[in-house]
């Protein structure tokens, strides 16, 4: 069983990895500085679950603190890989404030790697993101999509990590795996997300705001794909930059439909003009995390979305108080 240092892990993906990784056995470092980028009560929900499982240590402490991250590491027991889901994410707040997102997303990955080097940890993996591959992808998008032209600083500081990745695998001979996830989804998800937005306007009849037209598409993929997917690139696989995610598309417009049958209400609907951050569509090729990892999902949108919808009234006291903002 190996023992692993999970960054980000309050987060909706991390905290669902590190469940997964102490289920298969492993033990857990998780360390998350709490940003208040949302509602910290999601934070606190997911946590709280992990706290309940044997092998989980955690430090409420920041990637961007180089010298607490080797005091953490200098006191633990052999570390077999760094899995770094830590990030400032979203592609509309990074306009308003990249400075933030470059500190985390870039000089904390870069903290990171130093760990790696300077404690002999042979494994790292990067989240990075769809956003990368810009407006003009290919669809399905595969890895070999231009990625040199992000449109948000957001994107375009994950790119940075990316290279960053690459520069310390070069040199250092760090195994090095780069998950690009595409739209993820599912329960205690981030409430910027549009799953969590609609969810929560429809069952509280507020006004469903959808920026363009609503006939753009996503590419969806359950929380509990993308961790297993995640966990699987763990293997050795020298430097690779593997899709995860997206592999179900669907329009705006036909998911707020969906919803809508599912709570049993009617979305009122207020349609603005397109933010220039957005992308018009996302759907990944996935045909290399199959190859390389022998990944495939599992959760379909049909069951997905009402798993989503079930944590949300489940969760409707507190879940309805949060900000989608």
């Amino acid at each position: 069983m190996g023992n692993y240092f999970v960054t980000g892990a309050a987060g909706f993906i991390a905290s669902k990895v590190c469940e997964f990784l102490l289920q298969d056995g492993h033990t857990v470092i998780g360390i998350d500085n709490f940003d208040p980028v949302y509602d910290v009560r999601l934070k606190e929900w997911r946590l709280q679950r992990l706290q309940s499982q044997p092998g989980f240590t955690f430090y409420r402490d920041d990637i961007c603190e180089y010298t607490r991250l080797k005091e953490i590491v200098s006191k633990s027991q052999k570390i077999d890989g760094i899995i770094n889901l830590a990030a400032k994410a979203g592609v509309r707040d990074s306009v308003l404030d990249p400075w933030a997102y470059y500190n985390t997303n870039v000089n904390g990955t870069l903290n990171l790697l130093e760990i790696c080097k300077q404690k002999k940890i042979h494994k790292f993996i990067l989240a990075s993101t769809s956003s990368i591959y810009g407006d003009d992808a290919p669809y399905p998008t595969s890895e070999e999509a231009d990625s040199s032209h992000p449109l948000q600083p957001y994107a375009a500081s994950k790119k940075a990590a990316e290279t960053l990745s690459y520069s310390y695998h070069y040199l250092e001979h760090i195994d090095v795996t780069v998950v690009r996830y595409f739209t993820v989804y599912g329960p205690a998800g981030r409430p910027g997300m549009s799953m969590f937005r609609f969810a929560k306007w429809i069952a509280e009849g507020e006004l469903v705001t959808i920026f363009g037209d609503g006939n753009q598409t996503r590419g969806f993929t359950y929380v509990d794909d993308i961790a297993r997917g995640t966990i699987q690139a763990l293997k050795p696989l020298g430097y690779e930059i593997i899709n995860l995610g997206g592999h179900q598309t669907i329009s705006i417009n036909d998911l707020v439909k969906k919803m809508e049958s599912l709570l049993g209400k009617k979305a009122s609907i207020k349609y603005l003009p397109a933010h220039p951050a957005d992308m018009n569509a996302s759907w990944a090729d996935v045909s290399k995390a199959r190859e390389l990892l022998g990944w495939q999902p599992q959760v379909t949108l049909e069951k997905g979305i009402p798993q989503l919808i079930n944590w949300y009234m489940q969760e409707r006291p507190w879940a309805s108080q949060v900000s989608t903002e």
